[in-house]
């Protein structure tokens, strides 16, 4: 047994990909189920008493953050919306899923762009 932060949870959710591995892998074992369902209560009971709301506080960016949405991805390399969103379907463009929306690494997109101009 292994006791761990509300703060820890939404860090390791966030941060180590624990929440993305749980979309992912949802189903195949109830025990690690189990333990990250926990672990989101945790990190939304923490994040409530934190910021007072059910969401977690919005993070101040830099002017230029280092995350970027689909949109964002798709006015830099002239590309449409849709082009963008296919192209992380098709595993050609890393992603993350954040909720129901993506956001695109500027490295990946750089590394993105490097191949779509070799081909």
């Amino acid at each position: 047994m292994l006791i761990v932060s509300g703060r820890v949870a939404a860090w390791m959710l966030r941060y180590a990909g624990l929440e993305a591995y749980h979309l992912e892998h949802r189903g195949e074992d109830a025990e690690i189920d189990q333990t990250l369902i926990a672990m989101k209560v945790a990190a939304l009971s923490w994040r409530s008493a934190a910021t007072g709301t059910q969401s977690a506080a919005l993070p101040e960016l830099p002017a230029q953050s280092e995350w970027l949405s689909t949109k964002q991805a798709a006015d830099a390399l002239a590309m449409t919306d849709r082009a963008i969103r296919k192209a992380i379907r098709e595993n050609r463009l890393k992603a993350n899923r954040v909720g129901r929306a993506y956001r695109i690494n500027r490295e990946q997109l750089a590394h993105f762009k490097a191949r779509k101009e070799r081909a």
